[in-house]
């Protein structure tokens, strides 16, 4: 079969792109190709099922890899409105973070695939196993297509489980194209687990900064979960976006962070004088576990001792979850590579979209916004050319 545009990849870019390519009111003849058996799998998981697609506080320094200009001008520029393709209400939460009113993300997969039924063909459960300039897709059924514009959004090697192991890459460095190194990125931390063990379950709002050499290299307020490996939770998936080199990389958390150390140890003092045993002298203050491993760790046994562990509790990092547990990849396909309009620089009429690119973002729907964006923009330049 013969195509205007081959979209390879089903996924959040992949459904954006071919959205505006049908909405452009050109009659073009569209394929999509995706590995899973449904499009969308991994949109229809995101924001713990919510959807959270966007953010209000909108901003390149919320993004993370190569060409961040590129970035701004596509996804920070106000230029698309991300919603605009789902034709429901939204709201944001008090950290900005944009969700569909109804807070299904379900029903946001549901709504780009009924825009696409009918009116593509969609070729699910199905791989690219070969793609040749020109364009010539072999497929892994053993079919082939061919296509004059190729949009290539397969996604990373985050959730294997969305058929995203990162085995599409060699489809376009067969090309030239460079891949950056790729690392599990909003992920959960392996640490040192010593002074954890009693604490798994426990959640707490905390600052966390990740130490480097000595240096602090990305901080995030947040909670904290603890577990029988380490940590997770919003403020650890954030700091993630920060870091590549786990080696020798730190934790520091700093419990009870709206006070200052001096109103902490003036309530301890004043608890202590009144009789309270000093091993429950944060009792109600923390989580009692939270608070007696906090008073065990302090090898000076007095407040001071107390307040430094509290402002200051290390947890060496050790490793991630790896990629089969983080939500996006940081790391892939080089943005320099590619033209503002998305487009190859090595291949002509060859477009790229979303995590494939070695752009990656901060957690609170800022991924979903570059991968809605990108697609649509590698959309609109296909369609100026047409």
């Amino acid at each position: 079969m013969n195509y205007d545009v081959a979209v390879i990849g089903g996924g959040a870019s992949g459904m954006a792109c071919a959205v505006r390519l049908l909405r452009s009111g050109k009659k073009l003849k569209i394929c999509i190709i995706d590995a899973c058996e449904r499009l969308g799998k991994k949109l229809a998981a995101t924001g713990n099922g919510q959807g959270n697609v966007s953010n209000l506080d909108m901003g390149a320094e919320h993004y993370h890899g190569g060409n961040l200009s590129l970035v701004d001008k596509i996804a920070c520029s106000g230029l698309y409105d991300v919603t605009e393709l789902f034709g429901c209400l939204f709201t944001a939460d008090d950290n900005g973070r944009i969700y569909p009113a109804g807070r299904q993300a379900s029903a946001l997969c549901d709504a780009l695939i009924s825009r696409l039924k009918g009116k593509c063909e969609i070729l699910l459960s199905t791989k690219v196993a070969r793609l040749e300039k020109g364009f010539k897709i072999s497929l892994s059924d053993g079919g082939r297509v061919s296509a004059r514009y190729v949009v290539f959004c397969t996604g990373g090697k985050a959730q294997k489980q969305f058929k995203t192991d990162g085995s599409a890459y060699g489809l376009v460095t067969a090309f030239g194209h460079v891949l950056t190194p790729l690392y599990p990125s909003l992920v959960q931390l392996k640490t040192d687990t010593k002074h954890i063990k009693t604490l798994k379950g426990i959640r707490v709002d905390c600052n966390v900064s990740a130490i480097w050499k000595g240096s602090v290299v990305g901080e995030q307020r947040g909670d904290v979960i603890f577990t029988d490996y380490g940590v997770s939770g919003n403020a650890i998936f954030g700091l993630t976006a920060y870091m590549s080199d786990l080696q020798s990389v730190e934790l520091s958390l700093e419990f009870l962070p709206d006070f200052p150390r001096y109103v902490i140890a003036k309530n301890l003092t004043e608890r202590l004088s009144g009789g309270t045993p000093f091993g429950e002298v944060l009792s109600g203050t923390l989580h009692n576990q939270l608070g007696r491993a906090v008073i065990s760790r302090a090898e000076d046994k007095s407040v001071a001792g107390i307040v430094n562990v509290l402002k200051n509790f290390r947890l060496p990092v050790t490793g991630t979850l790896g990629f089969d547990y983080a939500q996006v990849t940081k790391g892939g396909i080089r943005t320099d590579e590619i033209t503002d309009e998305l487009e190859s620089k090595l291949v002509k009429n060859l477009f790229f979209a979303g995590e494939v690119l070695d752009v990656d973002g901060d957690c609170g729907g800022y991924n979903l916004q570059w991968a809605f964006t990108s697609g649509m923009a590698a959309a609109d330049a296909i369609i100026k050319r047409l």
